[in-house]
């Protein structure tokens, strides 16, 4: 994917979902659009695509930066609140959904972020942080849709099959997809 930055002033205010405690937005054109006043990002990628050098590489600023998926959703949620806690004050998230490379180069919308960035998005309102822009709460209604459903949804997905064509074991796959295993909270960048 690329990984050109667009400077905040270029963006379109509504694009920049800034009235939203919780946003989202997807891969490099999505970051530069609602990170310039995030206290958090959440680079979101369920099956590990992009690496964690690219989400620091899209994501200016100072904003605290740490990796989710489905996994881990409710540690990032509650670590969030934590920061929220420390800030004293609403903590504005970015969410940012690395989506998967196309053919020609370009973004590839993934139904693994998609449904990953919809379970932190459900996990942030379990612990009350819940004013989230319709693109997050869309997110979040596709994942508690078919939240019994993910794990398969990852091995059935375009990323998942063409893992499989790799030659990827579709239960390691499937383990993905299992929701709150990890609690442990992969920080890229620290506050």
């Amino acid at each position: 994917m690329t990984s050109a930055h667009v400077e905040p002033s270029a963006v379109p205010a509504a694009h920049r979902q800034a009235k939203y405690q919780v946003r989202l937005d997807w891969a490099s054109g999505g970051a530069s659009a609602i990170v310039a006043d995030a206290d958090v990002v959440v680079w979101v990628d369920a099956l590990a695509d992009e690496g964690p050098g690219l989400a620091l590489e899209l994501v200016p600023g100072t904003a605290a930066v740490v990796a989710a998926g489905l996994t881990d959703a409710p540690a990032v949620a509650r670590w969030i609140l934590d920061e929220q806690v420390r800030l004293g004050r609403r903590a504005m998230v970015a969410l940012v959904a690395a989506g998967a490379t196309a053919a020609d180069g370009g973004t590839r919308f993934a139904v693994e972020d998609l449904l990953a960035a919809g379970a932190v998005v459900d996990a942030l309102a379990g612990v009350g942080i819940d004013y989230s822009s319709p693109e997050a709460a869309a997110a979040c209604a596709a994942f508690t849709g078919l939240r019994g459903a993910v794990a398969h949804l990852l091995t059935a997905s375009v990323s998942g099959q063409e893992r499989i064509a790799a030659g990827a074991d579709p239960a390691e796959l499937a383990r993905s997809g299992r929701l709150d295993t990890v609690s442990e909270v992969r920080i890229l960048r620290a506050p």
